[in-house]
Protein backbone atom coordinates (compact mmCIF):
# COMPACT_ATOMS: atom_id res chain seq x y z
CA UNK A 1 0.00 0.00 0.00
CA UNK A 2 1.27 3.21 -1.16
CA UNK A 3 1.74 6.20 0.87
CA UNK A 4 -1.76 8.09 -0.49
CA UNK A 5 -3.16 4.94 0.20
CA UNK A 6 -2.17 4.70 3.97
CA UNK A 7 -3.20 8.57 4.42
CA UNK A 8 -6.70 7.69 2.96
CA UNK A 9 -6.83 4.55 5.43
CA UNK A 10 -6.57 7.27 8.19
CA UNK A 11 -8.73 9.20 7.08
CA UNK A 12 -11.71 7.39 6.72
CA UNK A 13 -11.05 5.47 9.65
CA UNK A 14 -13.98 5.62 12.08
CA UNK A 15 -11.56 4.75 15.12
CA UNK A 16 -9.14 7.80 14.72
CA UNK A 17 -9.38 10.02 18.11
CA UNK A 18 -10.46 13.80 17.29
CA UNK A 19 -6.88 15.10 18.08
CA UNK A 20 -5.87 12.95 15.70
CA UNK A 21 -8.41 13.79 12.84
CA UNK A 22 -7.39 17.71 13.48
CA UNK A 23 -3.42 16.39 13.04
CA UNK A 24 -4.48 15.06 9.69
CA UNK A 25 -6.59 18.01 8.40
CA UNK A 26 -3.63 20.28 9.02
CA UNK A 27 -1.28 18.21 6.73
CA UNK A 28 -1.52 20.76 4.07
CA UNK A 29 0.83 19.37 1.20
CA UNK A 30 1.91 16.28 -0.58
CA UNK A 31 5.40 16.53 0.83
CA UNK A 32 4.23 16.38 4.42
CA UNK A 33 1.80 13.72 3.48
CA UNK A 34 3.89 11.23 1.89
CA UNK A 35 7.18 12.25 4.92
CA UNK A 36 4.09 10.76 7.52
CA UNK A 37 2.94 7.87 5.38
CA UNK A 38 5.57 6.58 2.81
CA UNK A 39 6.56 4.12 5.68
CA UNK A 40 6.04 2.29 8.67
CA UNK A 41 8.22 3.93 12.20
CA UNK A 42 10.52 1.13 12.36
CA UNK A 43 11.32 -0.80 15.39
CA UNK A 44 14.71 -1.40 15.52
CA UNK A 45 16.87 -3.03 17.68
CA UNK A 46 16.77 -0.20 19.87
CA UNK A 47 13.15 0.44 19.65
CA UNK A 48 11.42 3.33 17.86
CA UNK A 49 11.97 7.03 17.85
CA UNK A 50 10.38 9.65 15.26
CA UNK A 51 8.36 13.35 15.25
CA UNK A 52 5.39 13.11 16.96
CA UNK A 53 2.17 13.42 14.66
CA UNK A 54 -0.20 11.93 12.52
CA UNK A 55 0.91 8.97 10.38
CA UNK A 56 2.34 5.36 10.17
CA UNK A 57 5.97 6.90 10.43
CA UNK A 58 5.50 9.06 13.36
CA UNK A 59 5.11 8.46 17.15
CA UNK A 60 1.36 8.81 17.97
CA UNK A 61 -0.90 6.77 20.58
CA UNK A 62 -1.42 4.62 17.45
CA UNK A 63 2.27 3.39 16.62
CA UNK A 64 2.52 3.44 20.57
CA UNK A 65 -0.62 0.66 20.53
CA UNK A 66 1.12 -1.20 17.80
CA UNK A 67 4.42 -1.88 19.36
CA UNK A 68 2.61 -2.80 23.00
CA UNK A 69 0.46 -5.01 21.30
CA UNK A 70 3.50 -6.75 20.30
CA UNK A 71 4.87 -6.74 23.09
CA UNK A 72 2.17 -8.08 24.62
CA UNK A 73 1.91 -11.25 22.74
CA UNK A 74 5.67 -11.50 22.92
CA UNK A 75 4.64 -11.53 26.80
CA UNK A 76 2.03 -14.11 26.83
CA UNK A 77 3.85 -16.78 24.69
CA UNK A 78 5.88 -16.92 27.55
CA UNK A 79 2.82 -17.69 30.01
CA UNK A 80 0.84 -17.04 32.69
CA UNK A 81 3.73 -16.43 35.08
CA UNK A 82 5.90 -13.45 32.71
CA UNK A 83 2.07 -11.74 32.11
CA UNK A 84 1.67 -11.48 36.26
CA UNK A 85 5.40 -10.31 36.57
CA UNK A 86 4.45 -7.36 34.40
CA UNK A 87 5.89 -4.51 32.72
CA UNK A 88 7.09 -1.00 34.22
CA UNK A 89 6.61 1.59 32.85
CA UNK A 90 8.55 5.34 32.74
CA UNK A 91 8.30 8.37 30.94
CA UNK A 92 10.09 11.42 30.29
CA UNK A 93 9.49 15.34 29.84
CA UNK A 94 8.60 15.21 26.07
CA UNK A 95 5.02 16.20 24.02
CA UNK A 96 2.77 13.00 24.89
CA UNK A 97 5.29 11.26 26.91
CA UNK A 98 2.87 10.62 29.89
CA UNK A 99 -0.03 9.88 27.15
CA UNK A 100 2.16 7.17 25.15
CA UNK A 101 3.42 6.12 28.64
CA UNK A 102 -0.66 5.87 29.75
CA UNK A 103 -1.81 3.98 26.11
CA UNK A 104 1.04 1.43 26.52
CA UNK A 105 -0.60 0.38 30.35
CA UNK A 106 -3.78 0.49 28.58
CA UNK A 107 -2.97 -1.66 25.79
CA UNK A 108 -1.01 -4.35 28.14
CA UNK A 109 -3.82 -3.97 30.83
CA UNK A 110 -6.03 -5.06 28.23
CA UNK A 111 -4.08 -8.55 27.32
CA UNK A 112 -4.12 -9.06 31.09
CA UNK A 113 -0.09 -7.96 31.58
CA UNK A 114 0.43 -6.64 34.96
CA UNK A 115 1.56 -2.93 34.85
CA UNK A 116 3.99 -0.85 36.86
CA UNK A 117 3.79 2.55 36.40
CA UNK A 118 5.57 5.78 37.77
CA UNK A 119 3.50 8.48 38.44
CA UNK A 120 5.55 11.23 37.43
CA UNK A 121 8.89 11.57 35.20
CA UNK A 122 11.82 9.27 35.74
CA UNK A 123 15.44 9.29 34.32
CA UNK A 124 15.34 5.95 32.20
CA UNK A 125 18.24 4.36 34.37
CA UNK A 126 15.60 4.47 36.99
CA UNK A 127 13.36 2.60 34.74
CA UNK A 128 15.84 0.17 34.63
CA UNK A 129 16.70 -0.39 38.19
CA UNK A 130 12.61 -0.51 38.58
CA UNK A 131 12.53 -3.74 36.18
CA UNK A 132 14.58 -5.32 37.94
CA UNK A 133 13.58 -4.32 41.85
CA UNK A 134 9.77 -5.23 40.57
CA UNK A 135 11.07 -8.16 39.06
CA UNK A 136 9.09 -7.33 36.09
CA UNK A 137 9.33 -9.15 32.82
CA UNK A 138 9.84 -6.19 30.66
CA UNK A 139 9.65 -2.39 30.88
CA UNK A 140 9.19 0.48 29.01
CA UNK A 141 10.16 3.90 28.58
CA UNK A 142 9.12 7.07 26.69
CA UNK A 143 11.94 8.88 25.60
CA UNK A 144 13.70 10.78 22.58
CA UNK A 145 16.91 10.77 25.02
CA UNK A 146 18.69 14.38 23.90
CA UNK A 147 16.42 14.69 20.04
CA UNK A 148 14.90 17.90 19.47
CA UNK A 149 11.35 18.41 20.61
CA UNK A 150 9.33 17.20 17.72
CA UNK A 151 10.83 14.14 18.62
CA UNK A 152 9.31 11.16 20.78
CA UNK A 153 10.51 7.25 21.04
CA UNK A 154 9.85 3.77 22.99
CA UNK A 155 11.93 1.85 24.50
CA UNK A 156 11.98 -1.98 25.28
CA UNK A 157 14.15 -3.53 28.21
CA UNK A 158 13.95 -7.30 29.31
CA UNK A 159 13.72 -8.96 32.59
CA UNK A 160 17.37 -7.89 33.38
CA UNK A 161 16.75 -4.42 32.95
CA UNK A 162 18.88 -4.00 29.79
CA UNK A 163 17.59 -2.81 26.54
CA UNK A 164 16.27 -5.92 24.38
CA UNK A 165 19.18 -8.17 22.89
CA UNK A 166 18.60 -8.26 19.11
CA UNK A 167 17.25 -12.08 19.21
CA UNK A 168 14.72 -10.94 21.37
CA UNK A 169 14.23 -7.31 19.66
CA UNK A 170 13.69 -9.55 16.30
CA UNK A 171 11.43 -11.61 17.93
CA UNK A 172 9.16 -8.58 18.94
CA UNK A 173 9.62 -6.76 15.87
CA UNK A 174 8.25 -9.97 13.81
CA UNK A 175 4.73 -9.86 16.54
CA UNK A 176 5.07 -5.96 15.69
CA UNK A 177 4.73 -6.47 12.14
CA UNK A 178 2.58 -9.05 11.87
CA UNK A 179 -0.23 -6.42 13.21
CA UNK A 180 -2.00 -5.48 9.64
CA UNK A 181 -4.30 -2.25 11.59
CA UNK A 182 -2.67 -0.19 14.11
CA UNK A 183 -6.31 1.88 14.55
CA UNK A 184 -8.26 -0.76 15.48
CA UNK A 185 -6.32 -2.34 18.38
CA UNK A 186 -8.33 -2.55 22.08
CA UNK A 187 -6.94 -1.27 24.87
CA UNK A 188 -8.37 -1.11 28.78
CA UNK A 189 -11.23 2.00 28.60
CA UNK A 190 -11.82 2.61 32.09
CA UNK A 191 -11.97 6.28 32.86
CA UNK A 192 -8.68 6.28 34.97
CA UNK A 193 -6.32 4.06 35.85
CA UNK A 194 -6.55 3.62 38.88
CA UNK A 195 -9.27 1.89 38.23
CA UNK A 196 -7.72 -0.74 35.94
CA UNK A 197 -6.92 -3.91 37.92
CA UNK A 198 -3.84 -4.64 36.34
CA UNK A 199 -2.11 -1.01 36.65
CA UNK A 200 0.12 -0.49 39.81
CA UNK A 201 1.61 2.95 40.20
CA UNK A 202 5.46 2.89 41.65
CA UNK A 203 5.73 4.84 44.48
CA UNK A 204 8.72 5.96 47.20
CA UNK A 205 9.70 2.39 47.64
CA UNK A 206 11.57 1.95 44.78
CA UNK A 207 13.34 5.41 44.24
CA UNK A 208 14.76 5.20 47.76
CA UNK A 209 15.95 1.86 46.79
CA UNK A 210 17.37 3.21 44.05
CA UNK A 211 19.11 5.94 45.90
CA UNK A 212 20.40 3.06 48.57
CA UNK A 213 22.22 1.71 45.55
CA UNK A 214 23.82 4.83 44.17
CA UNK A 215 25.59 5.61 47.38
CA UNK A 216 27.19 2.39 47.11
CA UNK A 217 28.67 3.77 44.06
CA UNK A 218 31.22 6.19 46.22
CA UNK A 219 34.76 4.12 46.56
CA UNK A 220 36.67 6.39 48.86
CA UNK A 221 34.22 7.23 51.87
CA UNK A 222 36.67 8.75 53.76
CA UNK A 223 37.70 11.54 50.70
CA UNK A 224 34.34 12.47 49.97
CA UNK A 225 33.51 12.90 53.64
CA UNK A 226 36.22 15.41 54.47
CA UNK A 227 36.15 16.96 51.09
CA UNK A 228 33.07 16.70 49.50
CA UNK A 229 31.46 20.21 50.73
CA UNK A 230 34.29 21.71 49.26
CA UNK A 231 34.21 20.66 45.87
CA UNK A 232 32.38 23.37 43.92
CA UNK A 233 29.64 21.66 41.89
CA UNK A 234 27.36 23.09 38.64
CA UNK A 235 24.60 21.08 37.59
CA UNK A 236 22.20 21.51 35.21
CA UNK A 237 19.14 19.04 34.23
CA UNK A 238 18.84 20.40 30.98
CA UNK A 239 15.11 20.51 31.51
CA UNK A 240 14.59 16.75 31.86
CA UNK A 241 14.21 14.24 34.38
CA UNK A 242 17.53 14.60 36.63
CA UNK A 243 16.94 17.24 38.50
CA UNK A 244 15.32 15.16 41.99
CA UNK A 245 17.69 12.65 41.74
CA UNK A 246 20.57 13.85 40.78
CA UNK A 247 20.38 16.42 43.99
CA UNK A 248 19.79 13.80 46.45
CA UNK A 249 22.64 11.53 44.90
CA UNK A 250 24.53 14.00 45.73
CA UNK A 251 23.45 15.58 49.02
CA UNK A 252 22.76 11.99 50.37
CA UNK A 253 26.79 11.64 49.93
CA UNK A 254 28.41 14.90 51.09
CA UNK A 255 28.46 17.01 47.91
CA UNK A 256 26.22 19.67 49.22
CA UNK A 257 27.96 22.81 47.89
CA UNK A 258 25.86 22.51 44.70
CA UNK A 259 24.64 25.40 42.52
CA UNK A 260 21.49 24.70 40.08
CA UNK A 261 21.30 26.05 36.73
CA UNK A 262 17.94 27.58 37.84
CA UNK A 263 16.72 28.50 34.32
CA UNK A 264 17.24 24.60 33.48
CA UNK A 265 15.62 22.85 36.30
CA UNK A 266 12.22 23.03 35.17
CA UNK A 267 10.55 20.48 32.78
CA UNK A 268 10.32 22.18 29.76
CA UNK A 269 9.48 20.01 26.29
CA UNK A 270 10.56 22.70 24.18
CA UNK A 271 14.19 22.82 25.90
CA UNK A 272 13.45 26.51 25.37
CA UNK A 273 17.63 27.58 26.87
CA UNK A 274 19.40 25.54 24.79
CA UNK A 275 19.74 24.73 20.51
CA UNK A 276 20.21 20.88 21.67
CA UNK A 277 18.99 19.00 25.03
CA UNK A 278 22.52 17.53 24.15
CA UNK A 279 25.63 17.53 26.61
CA UNK A 280 27.78 16.36 24.04
CA UNK A 281 27.22 19.60 22.52
CA UNK A 282 29.12 22.51 23.86
CA UNK A 283 26.41 24.96 23.34
CA UNK A 284 24.57 22.95 26.08
CA UNK A 285 26.84 24.18 28.53
CA UNK A 286 26.57 27.71 27.78
CA UNK A 287 24.41 28.93 31.00
CA UNK A 288 26.21 26.30 33.16
CA UNK A 289 29.57 27.73 32.12
CA UNK A 290 28.40 31.51 33.15
CA UNK A 291 27.34 30.42 37.11
CA UNK A 292 30.45 28.55 36.33
CA UNK A 293 32.37 31.45 36.46
CA UNK A 294 30.24 33.43 38.99
CA UNK A 295 30.92 30.43 42.13
CA UNK A 296 34.21 29.43 40.89
CA UNK A 297 32.64 25.81 40.16
CA UNK A 298 35.60 22.82 40.08
CA UNK A 299 32.82 21.10 37.85
CA UNK A 300 30.02 21.52 35.74
CA UNK A 301 27.93 18.56 34.87
CA UNK A 302 24.91 18.05 32.73
CA UNK A 303 22.88 15.45 31.70
CA UNK A 304 20.39 14.82 29.11
CA UNK A 305 16.65 14.65 29.46
CA UNK A 306 16.48 11.15 30.38
CA UNK A 307 19.69 11.44 32.27
CA UNK A 308 21.50 8.24 30.69
CA UNK A 309 24.13 10.72 29.51
CA UNK A 310 26.33 13.01 31.25
CA UNK A 311 28.40 15.61 29.98
CA UNK A 312 31.14 17.33 32.34
CA UNK A 313 33.10 20.82 31.86
CA UNK A 314 36.07 22.11 33.73
CA UNK A 315 38.45 24.69 33.79
CA UNK A 316 41.49 24.87 31.68
CA UNK A 317 44.79 26.71 32.23
CA UNK A 318 43.33 29.21 30.70
CA UNK A 319 40.74 29.84 33.24
CA UNK A 320 38.17 28.86 30.47
CA UNK A 321 35.72 26.26 31.00
CA UNK A 322 36.65 23.11 28.78
CA UNK A 323 33.77 20.49 27.98
CA UNK A 324 35.48 17.12 28.34
CA UNK A 325 34.65 14.61 25.53
CA UNK A 326 32.88 11.24 26.41
CA UNK A 327 36.22 9.28 25.68
CA UNK A 328 37.95 11.43 28.15
CA UNK A 329 35.22 11.70 31.12
CA UNK A 330 35.42 7.61 30.42
CA UNK A 331 39.65 7.15 31.04
CA UNK A 332 39.15 9.91 34.37
CA UNK A 333 36.31 7.58 35.76
CA UNK A 334 38.05 4.10 34.75
CA UNK A 335 41.68 5.60 35.73
CA UNK A 336 40.22 6.18 39.52
CA UNK A 337 37.90 3.83 39.93
CA UNK A 338 40.88 0.98 38.75
CA UNK A 339 43.66 2.81 41.08
CA UNK A 340 41.11 2.92 44.29
CA UNK A 341 40.05 -0.65 44.15
CA UNK A 342 44.09 -1.19 43.67
CA UNK A 343 44.85 0.16 46.52
CA UNK A 344 41.78 -0.95 48.37
CA UNK A 345 42.31 -4.71 47.54
CA UNK A 346 38.95 -5.03 45.81
CA UNK A 347 40.29 -5.07 42.18
CA UNK A 348 38.91 -9.10 41.33
CA UNK A 349 41.19 -11.11 39.81
CA UNK A 350 38.78 -11.47 36.77
CA UNK A 351 37.96 -7.79 36.16
CA UNK A 352 36.23 -6.85 32.72
CA UNK A 353 35.77 -3.53 31.44
CA UNK A 354 33.16 -2.94 28.63
CA UNK A 355 33.34 -0.70 25.66
CA UNK A 356 32.08 0.03 22.40
CA UNK A 357 33.78 -0.46 18.70
CA UNK A 358 33.72 3.52 18.54
CA UNK A 359 35.17 4.10 21.74
CA UNK A 360 38.75 5.30 22.80
CA UNK A 361 41.60 3.12 23.10
CA UNK A 362 43.04 4.70 25.69
CA UNK A 363 40.86 2.98 28.01
CA UNK A 364 42.07 -0.39 27.00
CA UNK A 365 45.57 1.07 27.43
CA UNK A 366 44.62 2.32 31.50
CA UNK A 367 42.83 -1.41 31.81
CA UNK A 368 45.88 -3.43 30.52
CA UNK A 369 48.22 -1.57 32.79
CA UNK A 370 45.88 -3.05 35.96
CA UNK A 371 45.46 -5.90 34.31
CA UNK A 372 41.68 -5.85 33.29
CA UNK A 373 40.36 -7.13 30.20
CA UNK A 374 38.71 -5.27 27.61
CA UNK A 375 35.69 -6.33 26.12
CA UNK A 376 34.58 -4.57 22.77
CA UNK A 377 30.83 -4.44 22.11
CA UNK A 378 28.97 -3.44 19.23
CA UNK A 379 27.79 0.65 19.16
CA UNK A 380 24.67 0.45 21.93
CA UNK A 381 24.65 -0.09 25.57
CA UNK A 382 22.16 -2.96 24.92
CA UNK A 383 25.37 -5.06 24.52
CA UNK A 384 27.52 -4.02 27.50
CA UNK A 385 24.28 -5.37 29.41
CA UNK A 386 24.00 -8.64 27.54
CA UNK A 387 28.08 -9.03 28.69
CA UNK A 388 27.10 -8.27 32.09
CA UNK A 389 24.43 -11.07 32.69
CA UNK A 390 26.90 -13.14 30.96
CA UNK A 391 29.42 -12.65 33.04
CA UNK A 392 26.93 -12.64 35.86
CA UNK A 393 25.36 -16.31 34.64
CA UNK A 394 28.96 -17.96 33.51
CA UNK A 395 31.40 -16.13 36.18
CA UNK A 396 33.68 -16.02 33.66
CA UNK A 397 34.48 -12.43 34.78
CA UNK A 398 33.48 -9.69 36.81
CA UNK A 399 32.22 -6.25 35.81
CA UNK A 400 34.11 -3.01 36.96
CA UNK A 401 32.94 -0.46 34.49
CA UNK A 402 31.20 0.11 31.13
CA UNK A 403 31.32 2.92 28.92
CA UNK A 404 30.51 4.38 25.31
CA UNK A 405 32.12 7.55 23.78
CA UNK A 406 28.39 8.94 23.78
CA UNK A 407 28.45 10.43 27.04
CA UNK A 408 27.47 6.95 28.54
CA UNK A 409 28.83 5.07 31.60
CA UNK A 410 28.37 2.66 34.05
CA UNK A 411 29.84 2.25 37.33
CA UNK A 412 27.92 -0.64 39.37
CA UNK A 413 25.26 -2.51 37.55
CA UNK A 414 22.01 -2.22 39.75
CA UNK A 415 21.01 -0.78 36.43
CA UNK A 416 21.89 -2.29 33.26
CA UNK A 417 21.70 1.15 30.90
CA UNK A 418 24.15 4.07 30.63
CA UNK A 419 23.21 5.60 34.49
CA UNK A 420 24.22 9.73 34.91
CA UNK A 421 22.80 9.93 37.84
CA UNK A 422 25.11 7.20 39.74
CA UNK A 423 27.83 8.63 37.35
CA UNK A 424 27.52 12.34 38.46
CA UNK A 425 28.14 11.27 41.95
CA UNK A 426 31.12 9.35 40.69
CA UNK A 427 32.60 12.08 39.00
CA UNK A 428 32.68 14.09 41.71
CA UNK A 429 34.55 11.49 44.00
CA UNK A 430 37.00 11.79 41.09
CA UNK A 431 37.10 15.76 40.46
CA UNK A 432 37.49 15.88 44.73
CA UNK A 433 40.30 13.51 44.09
CA UNK A 434 42.12 15.12 42.08
CA UNK A 435 41.42 18.77 43.95
CA UNK A 436 42.88 16.98 47.27
CA UNK A 437 46.33 17.00 44.96
CA UNK A 438 45.49 20.74 43.46
CA UNK A 439 44.65 19.53 40.00
CA UNK A 440 41.50 19.90 37.80
CA UNK A 441 40.23 16.95 36.29
CA UNK A 442 41.71 18.53 33.00
CA UNK A 443 45.42 18.51 34.84
CA UNK A 444 44.64 15.21 35.75
CA UNK A 445 43.67 13.89 32.44
CA UNK A 446 47.28 14.98 31.17
CA UNK A 447 48.66 12.99 33.96
CA UNK A 448 46.89 10.57 31.98
CA UNK A 449 47.59 11.44 28.68
CA UNK A 450 51.42 11.25 29.86
CA UNK A 451 51.65 8.18 30.99
CA UNK A 452 49.63 6.54 28.27
CA UNK A 453 49.97 8.46 24.93
CA UNK A 454 47.96 11.40 23.50
CA UNK A 455 44.94 10.22 22.46
CA UNK A 456 42.55 12.37 20.02
CA UNK A 457 38.80 11.87 19.21
CA UNK A 458 36.31 13.04 17.12
CA UNK A 459 32.38 12.51 16.03
CA UNK A 460 31.14 13.91 13.46
CA UNK A 461 27.35 13.70 12.34
CA UNK A 462 25.54 14.30 8.90
CA UNK A 463 21.70 14.82 9.81
CA UNK A 464 20.05 13.74 6.66
CA UNK A 465 16.31 13.62 6.71
CA UNK A 466 13.33 11.94 5.06
CA UNK A 467 13.74 9.59 2.16
CA UNK A 468 16.06 11.21 0.39
CA UNK A 469 18.36 11.41 3.39
CA UNK A 470 17.81 7.69 3.66
CA UNK A 471 19.52 7.11 0.09
CA UNK A 472 22.41 9.13 0.79
CA UNK A 473 23.44 7.24 3.62
CA UNK A 474 23.10 4.30 2.22
CA UNK A 475 25.10 5.89 -1.01
CA UNK A 476 27.78 6.18 1.36
CA UNK A 477 27.86 2.93 3.00
CA UNK A 478 27.63 1.45 -0.47
CA UNK A 479 30.56 3.51 -1.39
CA UNK A 480 32.61 2.64 1.62
CA UNK A 481 32.64 -1.23 0.74
CA UNK A 482 32.65 -1.16 -2.89
CA UNK A 483 35.32 2.02 -3.47
CA UNK A 484 37.00 1.72 -0.30
CA UNK A 485 40.05 4.18 0.50
CA UNK A 486 43.73 3.65 0.86
CA UNK A 487 45.22 6.37 2.65
CA UNK A 488 43.67 9.63 4.92
CA UNK A 489 46.12 12.25 5.67
CA UNK A 490 49.17 10.37 4.34
CA UNK A 491 48.88 7.21 6.30
CA UNK A 492 47.98 3.76 4.37
CA UNK A 493 44.92 1.86 5.31
CA UNK A 494 46.08 -1.25 6.87
CA UNK A 495 42.50 -3.09 7.45
CA UNK A 496 38.88 -2.89 6.84
CA UNK A 497 36.35 -4.33 9.41
CA UNK A 498 32.93 -4.94 7.87
CA UNK A 499 30.38 -5.80 10.21
CA UNK A 500 27.74 -6.63 8.26
CA UNK A 501 29.85 -9.04 6.27
CA UNK A 502 31.33 -10.12 9.60
CA UNK A 503 34.84 -9.77 8.36
CA UNK A 504 38.30 -8.21 8.48
CA UNK A 505 40.38 -7.43 5.93
CA UNK A 506 44.09 -7.27 6.00
CA UNK A 507 44.85 -4.78 2.74
CA UNK A 508 48.37 -5.63 1.97
CA UNK A 509 47.91 -9.25 2.18
CA UNK A 510 44.48 -9.18 0.74
CA UNK A 511 43.48 -11.94 3.39
CA UNK A 512 39.96 -11.98 5.59
CA UNK A 513 38.94 -12.98 8.67
CA UNK A 514 35.41 -13.61 10.67
CA UNK A 515 34.55 -11.27 13.40
CA UNK A 516 33.03 -12.52 16.11
CA UNK A 517 30.23 -9.44 17.23
CA UNK A 518 27.02 -9.31 15.80
CA UNK A 519 26.14 -8.30 12.22
CA UNK A 520 25.64 -4.41 12.12
CA UNK A 521 25.68 -1.78 9.36
CA UNK A 522 29.49 -0.49 10.21
CA UNK A 523 32.42 0.04 8.40
CA UNK A 524 35.90 0.66 10.53
CA UNK A 525 38.91 1.30 8.20
CA UNK A 526 42.17 1.08 10.75
CA UNK A 527 45.90 3.08 10.18
CA UNK A 528 49.29 2.24 11.99
CA UNK A 529 47.94 4.83 15.04
CA UNK A 530 44.15 4.75 15.25
CA UNK A 531 40.91 4.16 12.91
CA UNK A 532 38.17 5.76 11.48
CA UNK A 533 34.53 4.34 11.63
CA UNK A 534 31.33 4.77 9.88
CA UNK A 535 28.38 4.11 11.31
CA UNK A 536 24.81 5.18 10.35
CA UNK A 537 21.96 5.89 13.94
CA UNK A 538 20.04 3.57 14.55
CA UNK A 539 17.86 6.32 16.47
CA UNK A 540 18.13 9.10 14.31
CA UNK A 541 18.79 10.75 10.78
CA UNK A 542 22.04 10.73 10.98
CA UNK A 543 25.26 9.46 9.21
CA UNK A 544 28.06 9.29 12.02
CA UNK A 545 31.94 8.95 11.04
CA UNK A 546 34.89 8.52 13.86
CA UNK A 547 37.83 9.37 14.11
CA UNK A 548 40.50 8.11 16.70
CA UNK A 549 44.04 8.10 16.88
CA UNK A 550 47.21 8.33 18.88
CA UNK A 551 49.94 10.83 18.96
CA UNK A 552 53.26 12.07 20.51
CA UNK A 553 51.86 14.98 21.45
CA UNK A 554 48.39 17.04 22.06
CA UNK A 555 49.39 19.36 18.66
CA UNK A 556 50.72 16.37 16.70
CA UNK A 557 47.44 14.75 17.15
CA UNK A 558 45.42 17.33 16.79
CA UNK A 559 46.91 18.62 13.17
CA UNK A 560 46.51 14.88 11.95
CA UNK A 561 42.86 14.46 13.02
CA UNK A 562 42.15 17.49 11.34
CA UNK A 563 43.81 16.54 8.22
CA UNK A 564 42.16 12.72 8.62
CA UNK A 565 38.27 15.21 8.67
CA UNK A 566 39.21 16.80 5.67
CA UNK A 567 40.15 13.73 3.82
CA UNK A 568 37.58 11.48 4.74
CA UNK A 569 34.35 13.88 4.37
CA UNK A 570 35.99 15.01 0.90
CA UNK A 571 35.92 11.32 0.02
CA UNK A 572 32.32 10.93 1.05
CA UNK A 573 31.20 14.22 -0.99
Amino acid sequence: MGWKEEYERWMKSPSIDVNTKKELDALTSDELIEDSFYKTLEFGTGGMRGETGPGTNRMNRYTVRKATTGLAEMIKRKGQKACEKGVAIAYDVRHYSREFAEEAARTLAYHGIRVYLFKDVQPTPVLSFAVRYCKAQAGIVITASHNPPEYNGYKVYGDDGAQLTPESAKELIEDIVNIEDELSLPIAEEAKLEDIEQVTFIGKEVLDAYQENISKVILDEQLVKENGSKLSVVFTPLHGTSFQTVTEALKNNGFTNVHLVEEQVTADPEFSTVASPNPEEHEAFKLAIQYGEKVNGDVLIGTDPDADRLGVAVKNNEGNYQVLTGNQTGALILHYLLTTMKAQGKLPHNAVMLKTIVTSDLGEKIADKFGVKTVDTLTGFKFIGEKIRQYEETGEATFVFGYEESYGYLVRPFVRDKDAVQVALFVCEVAASWKVKGKTLLEGLEEIYQQYGYFQEHLHSMTLKGKKGVEQITGMMEKLRKDPLNSAAGMPITHIEDYQAGIRIDVSAQKEDKLTLPLANVVKYFFENGWICFRPSGTEPKMKVYFSLKANTDEEGKDVLTQLKEDVLAYLK
